[in-house]
């Protein structure tokens, strides 16, 4: 492996940017939908249990692509293997997302003690986790040991949700909440209501089991960098799409037996989700990492996504704390005079739209100051 900077892939920062602004757009139009009485985009909404949606695919898409950027972060450090400073400005990083994810999950927590339980887990949080495990396998394991890591824990984990649940709950994998991964959640945090998803079936779609499968996610993501790290333009395309569909057979073949499922993050869904968003980016590198002049519309979609994607994370933390102003009349007058129009259920999603725009006149801003936050 070189130890050379890599050329930077705008492909990349331009998916980075795209699965941000889909996430935020999941987070809020569901809620913003419910609140003023309309029924939410069936898209932009996750599946109660197996199954796969819009809402589904972009926050798994966001691990991917963060793995493959590791391979574009650290390829230098890579001959030099898991140093000691390597291993603590993973280790820091990561405790940084973590505590900053905690955060933004308990504000309400935090503000009154007594008003809500707090809860352990959340998107950052497994972001964290996922960087840094991922991160310091990159560094210190060959890429044959990677892979083999990654097969075994998309082959183990199979099993492993199919061993009895832990509080005598029947054990159903296609029953959302019947299973060993979940009742793991609920042994660990459910006594005292600490999980996102409550009751005698509860669990955290974020939850601790569930973040091997997403280790593994990440490390798929590093084994397509890797290749990207060597192979450009039209053979690379090739290959991705190759490897994308096969993932996609795999994925959904496997999810005849073993279905198809975010809240607990199923191999076939890991297999899946990773053939999608292989695909996008053989697709975006094809259409933006070459020489050449670009199209209207990838020039477009660049100066759409690419500010997003370079303060994802600010961005993403910036949606958090901001959410309550979707509840401000101001916000919610497009959908009033919309509505009639559109119809409820689209006009619904006005509001989310707007306050994107919002955060990417923030993000673009940042980006023309060249203001790069690493958190």
């Amino acid at each position: 492996m070189t130890s050379a900077s890599p050329a930077r892939m705008i492909s990349l920062d331009m998916l980075r940017g795209l699965t941000v602004g889909g996430m935020i757009l999941v987070n809020t139009a569901g809620g913003v939908a419910l609140g003023l009485g309309a029924p939410p985009i069936a898209i932009l909404e996750h599946s109660p249990w197996a199954g796969l949606t819009f809402a589904d695919v972009v926050f798994p898409s966001f691990l991917m692509i963060m793995g493959v950027s590791t391979v574009f972060s650290l390829s230098r450090q890579r001959q030099a293997g898991l140093t000691m400073s390597a291993a603590r400005q993973i280790a820091e990083r990561s405790l940084r997302l973590f505590v900053l994810g905690f955060a933004l999950t308990n504000l309400v927590w935090l503000a009154d003690f007594t008003a809500a339980p707090w809860r352990l887990f959340g998107v950052l949080q497994r972001i964290a986790l996922v960087y840094g495990i991922c991160s310091a396998l990159y560094l210190a394991v060959p890429q044959r040991g990677r892979l083999v890591l990654t097969v075994a824990i998309l082959l183990l984990y199979w099993p492993l949700c199919l061993q009895p649940s832990l509080n005598h709950v029947p054990t159903d994998i296609w029953q959302r909440g019947m299973n060993f991964v979940s009742s793991t959640d609920r042994w660990m945090l459910g006594a005292a209501g600490h999980n996102y998803v409550k009751g005698p079936y509860g669990y955290d779609p974020e939850g601790l089991l569930s973040t091997l499968p997403c280790i593994a996610h990440g490390l798929i993501g590093i084994a397509v960098g890797e290749y990207l790290l060597q192979v450009r333009g039209a053979a690379a395309v090739r290959g991705l799409l190759k490897a994308a569909a096969g993932m996609i057979v795999a994925g959904l073949a496997w999810g005849i037996v073993f279905p198809i499922v975010k809240d607990i993050w199923t191999s076939s869904f890991v297999l899946l989700t990773c053939g999608l968003t292989t695909a996008a980016l053989a697709l975006a590198h094809s259409a933006l990492d070459g020489p050449g002049v670009r199209g209207r519309l990838a020039r477009t979609l660049l100066g759409l996504t690419l500010p997003f994607g370079m303060n994802a994370i600010l961005i993403y933390v910036l949606h958090d704390v901001l959410t309550p102003i979707l509840s401000w009349q101001a916000m919610q007058l497009p959908y009033m005079v919309l509505s009639p129009i559109l119809g409820a259920q689209v006009a619904a999603t006005i509001p989310s739209l707007v306050f994107i725009a919002m955060l990417w006149l923030i993000a673009n801003y940042m980006a023309h100051q060249r203001w790069l936050v690493k958190i």
